[in-house]
């Protein structure tokens, strides 16, 4: 029998699909390289991106209003959830799926309307099914930006605010070298990870670096470690992902490509998502979920604009970062939003981008010029 979903990769992304696919119904086959393995990042949201269907039980801990750091503090009104990431990952239950542990070598039969489609595994074997979905994430490769950090989990001190991110330069790192900031989030009552980031480099900060910076930091601002503590190592691409009707997660484009975010992009399109490449509902629920579907095409638009975005974060001299996010976190929360999260809000992205833009110095607008419309021009 041909299953109506064959879908490649078990990340956050194509454990999603399975799961809502089985819940309506269809007969999926999922293939990964290692399909038992657990997930190690920590993973977060904030809460209104957050579909309803999503389990309460797998939110460790919540920050109504965190913070962030450029050159000065802002208070950011919205609340930021982060996950147990193995009760995200038990949550997303596909034990009614066929589970194939394998490597994808290539997707062979993406043809809509010419019968099943079909991917070749590394072993030689084929395999079919109505719909074929790569949601493997994307590689990396030397020339493709990355997003880089390290951390490690101590014990949660009530004092400790919640920082979405804090580019305050008590970390150690020499004048002039690429910024990294400091992000601190609850992943209980009792713990707390604090992380060194790179946001985006080309190449990125290395994790041993970022390590460094962060030991300095901590003792900085008199915060105990020993360095016996859990740890987290962080890199992956920021580039690589293309907007497709066959095409999901991070291989889809959903990764934002100037923050990196996107697992809750993803939960909160699955169920569109389907609605239209697999056609599995009908009446009402069908034309609504249809409806608010993620249009590749509008998605394409939006992750030109970030990829954009992208650029001008790389091109920034690192003494003007936290100018950029001064301007930034002073954008209207509506705008800030849109950047963040709208990822098929085309005007939003285009205006919060606009006003981002003549909120800088004459100086670094012609920097951001230069990086945002020079590539786009020459490609």
């Amino acid at each position: 029998m041909t299953p109506d979903l064959l879908i490649c990769g078990l990340g956050p992304a194509g454990r999603a699909l399975a799961h809502r696919a089985l819940a309506r119904g269809l007969a999926v086959t999922v293939v990964d390289p290692h399909p038992d393995r657990g997930w190690t990042p920590t993973y977060a949201a904030w809460a209104d991106e957050l579909p309803g269907w999503v389990a309460p039980e797998v939110i460790a801990a919540s920050a109504p209003r965190p913070v962030a750091w450029g050159s000065r503090r802002y208070v950011i009104d919205r609340r930021y959830v982060v996950f147990s990431t193995a009760a995200l990952r038990d949550s997303l239950d596909i034990a009614g799926a066929r589970v194939i542990a394998g490597r994808v070598e290539g997707i062979t039969g993406w043809r809509p309307g010419r019968g099943p489609e079909s991917v070749r595994l590394a072993g030689g074997e084929i395999l079919s099914a109505r719909r074929v979905i790569d949601a493997r994430g994307v590689p990396r490769f030397p020339d493709r930006a990355e997003q880089t950090a390290y951390g490690l989990v101590l014990h949660r001190d009530p004092r400790h605010e919640t920082i979405f991110m804090d580019w305050r330069s008590d970390n150690g790192a020499r004048p002039g070298t690429p910024r990294s900031f400091l992000y601190a989030v609850p992943l209980g009552p009792d713990r707390m990870l604090f992380e060194e980031t790179c946001l985006a480099g080309r190449p990125a900060i290395t994790t041993t670096e970022l390590r460094d910076r962060l030991h300095a930091r901590l003792r900085s601002r008199g915060i105990e470690f020993d360095g016996t503590e859990p740890d987290e190592r962080v890199r992956f691409a920021l580039e690589g992902g293309r907007p497709g009707a066959r095409r999901f997660g991070a291989a889809g484009g959903y990764l934002h490509p100037a923050t990196g975010y996107s697992v809750a992009a993803t939960l909160s399109a699955v169920d569109s998502f389907l609605a239209r490449t697999c056609g599995h509902s009908s009446g009402t629920e069908s034309a609504r979920l249809a409806g608010a579907f993620r249009r590749p095409s509008t998605m394409r638009a939006v992750h030109t604009l970030r990829t954009a975005g992208l650029r001008a974060l790389l091109a920034l001299p690192p003494d003007d970062i936290p100018a950029f996010f001064d301007a930034f976190f002073e954008l209207p929360p509506a705008r800030q939003r849109a950047y963040l999260s709208g990822i098929d809000d085309m005007k939003g992205t285009a205006a919060a981008m606009t006003a981002l833009f003549a909120a800088m110095p004459w100086r670094i607008r012609r920097i951001l010029a230069t990086a945002t419309v020079g590539p786009a021009l020459r490609n």
